[in-house]
């Protein structure tokens, strides 16, 4: 700040000017304080020279803005039009996702790649955008373009830069994923003991076949191609590693190839790996069964050998979880008033020998489960009967959440001979096949550690389906408009970058018995916006939450302020490019 002396016909005017730069970079200036005149001055001070007074005023005014204790005034005219095409609001939200996008080092990993490749592009002002526009306002990357215009650092990148980049990740991928892995056991302790893998696919707006793009079993049973994704999960539901394989995929074998890269790029070596039914297939189970490696997977009980059903089923030989070893329970004889016995679990094991691969069968049983089970049925059986009677039953895919799977076809003549007349009715045989296993549930594993704790490990997996949630619904990773493989392959790295930082930054704010949502995480941060005052700085015009309370503890500054100069701003900017290390 300084200050202006103007003479106006026969009055000199003193003025506190301050200036700053525009939005476009261009120096300009703003009068803060209006002195008065000379002339009127001299009568007001009392022989004290209004000028030396001035300069003392504009001196105070000074150190109490450099130490943050200046007031800011803002005048307002109700006659003074908006300048046109000004952008006065800005999102700040991205700032706590652009802190732990450079704890973990993602900058630096986009330096190391364009010393490879020697492109002019900004690769890590393109990657950090398209990052934090998946987590605040997902959708096309052309709106990702534009969406990041909200941001307080604009972006200095245009479309076509965009789908350059998009090339150079998915080359890059493998590399980014191992060098983040690496980055991330700086910042916080990462928990491999046991790691979990699955599949999801996701489905395209285009109809054409091409590549990556092929037609396969739809777990949203769109009739559209679809990529498959198989991810890797540690213990804490931090995603670990993806692959992006054909939607005509088999899932089976997409496992023991990852964990090769695992093996390879992340330095882990010793994996219990943790799958549901699906990809318990005896290959998979044996690639694990050598070395280091093991596996803890659903068994479906109703795929075993009958001796082993028959021991299943069986109502004796079971402990309880929670309970010493030594109590044994017959669980036809259970006290099922008693809320302890009704909610609790029970286990028996036992080790078997099928094909040459020794293992564990663990059989559990849930009297509170089972009910469930018998719930779920009874209400698709009353949709069954409902489309019988109706006369629109059919003949469904024998899924397990199909109700149709419940309805029989039979042919017959008023004879009661077999003819093109056709009957449909409850298959009340399907029914008591089901029965017969409510409440069971089997995991099998070579590991020899006590029962309860493997079953622990295998109830983790559910974090699993919620991250496929999280990237299919709050991230809306699909329907994919890109057509080509290399660009549908860097789609799903920034989705996985994108959750990774939303996992860590939903621990981070998720203590003191507190329980955020993501969704209501990246609403809260694509909410947190600010109003620009030229000259000035920003001032917020969110609403402070226990929630932003939270954000601002996690990341180690805060925009909560009623207004945040430009000079602290730059503060703030700074300190989310400065890592952290545990």
């Amino acid at each position: 700040m300084k200050l202006s002396i103007k003479k106006s016909g026969r009055f000199t005017y003193l003025y506190a000017v301050k200036g700053y730069r525009d939005d476009k970079g261009a120096s300009t200036s703003k009068v803060v304080r209006k002195f008065g005149t000379i002339e009127g001055l001299k009568d007001t001070l009392k022989g004290e020279d209004p000028v030396e007074w001035a300069r003392a005023q504009v001196a105070e005014m000074t150190a109490l803005e450099n130490a943050g204790k200046q007031e800011v005034l803002v005048k307002y005219k109700p006659s003074v039009r908006l300048k046109k095409d000004e952008q006065r609001s800005f999102n700040g939200g991205y700032l706590f996702l652009e802190k732990i996008y450079h704890e973990l080092g993602l900058d630096k990993i986009c330096a190391k790649i364009t010393d490879r490749h020697k492109f002019e592009f900004d690769l890590d002002g393109i990657l950090s955008r398209l990052v934090y526009t998946r987590i605040m306002y997902p959708g096309s990357k052309r709106s990702s373009l534009e969406d990041s215009k909200r941001y307080i650092e604009q972006p200095a990148c245009d479309l076509h830069e965009i789908y350059r980049a998009l090339s150079v990740l998915s080359g890059e991928s493998d590399f980014i994923q191992a060098q983040v892995y690496k980055n991330s056991k700086k910042v916080f302790t990462r928990n491999t003991g046991v790691i979990y893998y699955d599949c999801t696919n996701y489905f395209f707006e285009s109809e054409q076949e091409s590549g990556l793009r092929q037609y396969g079993v739809s777990k949203e049973h769109r009739p559209s191609p679809i990529v498959q994704m198989g991810l890797f999960m540690d213990m804490d539901g931090m995603p670990l590693a993806f692959e992006i394989n054909p939607g005509n995929t088999s899932e089976q074998g997409t496992m023991l190839p990852l964990e090769k890269k695992l093996n390879g790029n992340f330095k882990i070596s010793k994996i219990v790996v943790c799958t549901d039914a699906g990809l318990s297939s005896y290959e998979n189970r044996k690639g694990n069964n050598v070395g280091k490696r093991s596996f803890i997977t659903v068994q479906s009980l109703k795929r075993l050998k009958g001796h082993l059903q028959e021991w299943a089923l069986q109502p004796q030989g079971w402990r309880m979880k929670g309970k010493g070893p030594d109590e044994i329970f017959d669980i036809s004889r259970l006290d099922e008033t008693n809320d302890e016995i009704y909610n609790a679990t029970f286990y028996k094991s036992r080790w078997i020998n099928e094909n040459g691969l020794e293992e564990r069968l663990i059989a559990t049983f849930s009297p509170k489960y089972r009910d469930y089970l018998g719930y779920i049925r009874n209400r698709q059986l009353e949709r069954a009967g409902k489309a019988i009677a109706k006369g629109t039953a059919k003949l469904g895919r024998k899924r397990a959440t199909d109700y149709r799977r419940f309805i029989s076809q039979a042919s017959y003549t008023p004879d009661g001979e077999l003819a093109p007349m056709t009957s449909y009715t409850l298959d009340m045989e399907m029914v008591e096949q089901e029965e017969r296993f409510d409440g069971y549930y089997g995991v099998s594993t070579d590991l020899s550690d006590n029962e309860p704790s493997i079953l622990k490990y295998n109830g983790f997996r559910w974090k699993l389906e919620d991250c496929f949630r999280v990237l299919k619904t709050d991230f809306e990773a699909r329907p994919v408009f890109l057509q080509r493989d290399d660009r549908i392959k860097a789609h799903f790295l920034t989705c996985f970058l994108s959750l990774l930082i939303i996992r860590i930054l939903e621990k981070k704010v998720n203590r003191a018995g507190q329980k955020f949502s993501v969704r209501k995480i990246s609403d809260t941060l694509a909410g947190m916006d600010f109003c620009s005052i030229p000259g000035e700085g920003f001032v917020p015009t969110y609403t402070r939450t226990t929630l932003t309370d939270h954000l601002h503890a996690s990341a180690g500054f805060r925009t909560d302020y009623q207004i945040i100069t430009k000079k602290e701003m730059r503060k703030i900017i700074a300190s989310t490019r400065k890592k952290d290390e545990k």
